[in-house]
């Protein structure tokens, strides 16, 4: 199939702004870029922060790469009555807004609910704030690790008690914000599903449509049946480590080379066959074994025979004997397992892509796959500013004279 005839990815033909900086914001962004939405990301004089973050490589951010794909950059001073103008002017002509400032602070700038629903009758407003646009808390700061914290994620991601003075340990990324991000992309797809189906209705444009994500309610929204187990129980669910709380055996097993593997045997038929397999029939035969709730209860005793087993073996030795019996189980990978990895380099999740300050980078690929209409990465991170001229021009309807006029003022870069 040629380049001309490919079919268009998914949200071809959809404009997002993006008033956003840090992670969550940006991170929904990317998302729905990667889908084939043209992102234009509105940025302050010197650029969104992230851009010096993490491992730099010729002078620049390597994270930076994959974090603003697929996005325009447009650097605007919206401390000057000039560059909310400008910005308005885009949003009137885009699908969506995806903003993660303070509660009211979109309002603040200028475009609270009635000047976004004058400028553009039906554009979706996805607000992401670290407690919500209302409720008594929701003036107070937060960081993703602070919706990880309320949400109860930091609590469960804790040693299990009586093991260390340790303080509960990360994630090792800001997964908060990235799950805010993803409710946040969801709810601008809801959005523009239900725009189009009132189009097709015939139904008049009955306004703006609000998408309010807390950091809080996001993590919260995972955490499988904590509240629920307390409301009826008063059951404190605590961490357990390696371990999964509701199923055994599952864990984290040492190898004779040092690295960790996990086996997950946690169905009655798989625990049968990993007990034959590590030759230890007598606990496969055991009656008070034979169903998950008594394998809990005997779990460190499982685990032992389990480490007696995978302790004779090195790690990759130790997975590919477990593959072959058709156990749940794999290394735990790092970085250079995953970019070597076969399924992931067959599907497209690890790419090579051009970057133009940096040359050749791997890429995590796109999700969710749309094999019959796949999204592509058009462009790695850009320059701060290097498509302002473009978008005030074609989408704004500037003229060049106003255009520099407006970088003479300072008003944009």
């Amino acid at each position: 199939m040629s380049a001309r005839s490919a079919p268009l990815p998914p949200l071809d033909g959809i404009r997002i702004v993006e008033i956003g900086h840090f992670i969550a914001a940006p991170f929904a962004s990317r998302i729905l870029g990667d889908l084939g939405a043209e992102i234009i990301k509105i940025e302050p004089p010197g650029g969104d922060p992230v851009r010096s973050w993490g491992a730099q490589a010729n002078g620049a951010s390597l994270w930076w790469s994959v974090h603003g794909r697929n996005k325009r950059s447009v650097v605007v001073d919206l401390k000057q009555p000039e560059g909310i103008e400008a910005v308005g002017r885009i949003i009137a002509r885009s699908d969506a807004l995806i903003e993660n400032l303070r509660p009211g602070g979109l309002a603040r700038l200028g475009f609270d609910h009635e000047r976004l629903q004058d400028l553009r009758p039906g554009l979706i407003v996805a607000h992401v704030s670290g407690y919500g646009q209302t409720g008594p808390t929701r003036d107070r700061a937060a960081f993703g690790v602070i919706g990880e914290a309320i949400g109860g994620l930091r609590y469960l991601t804790d040693h299990p008690p009586g093991t260390t003075d340790l303080p509960p340990p990360r994630v090792g990324i800001s997964i908060g914000d990235s799950i805010a991000g993803l409710y946040a992309a969801i709810g601008v797809l809801a959005g523009l599903v239900r725009r189009n189906h009132r189009a097709l209705q015939g139904t008049q444009n009955d306004g703006i449509c609000t998408v309010d994500v807390a950091l809080t309610e996001a993590v919260l929204s995972l955490m499988e049946g904590i509240v629920t187990e307390y409301g009826a129980l008063g059951l404190v669910r605590q961490p357990v480590g390696s371990r999964i709380a509701s199923a055994a055996p599952s864990n984290a097993y040492a190898s004779a080379d040092g690295r960790r593997v996990i086996i997950a045997a946690n169905s009655d038929l798989l625990y049968q066959r990993l007990m034959k397999l590590i030759g230890r029939e007598d606990l496969a035969a055991r009656p008070e074994l034979q169903n998950n709730a008594g394998r809990l209860d005997h779990a460190d005793e499982i685990d032992a025979a389990i480490s007696a087993f995978s302790c004779r073996f090195d790690a990759r030795q130790l997975a590919a004997i477990l593959v072959e019996a058709d156990i749940p189980s794999t290394l735990i990978y790092t970085a250079a397992d995953i970019a070597d990895d076969p399924q992931f380099r067959d599907r497209g999740m690890v790419r090579e892509v051009s970057d133009p300050r940096h040359g050749t980078l791997l890429h995590p690929g796109i999700v969710p796959h749309f094999p019959e209409c796949p999204g592509a990465i058009r462009n790695t991170g850009p320059e701060a500013g290097q498509d302002t001229d473009a978008v005030l021009s074609g989408i704004a309807g500037y003229s060049m004279d106003e255009i520099d006029q407006l970088r003479k003022q300072g008003v944009i870069a």
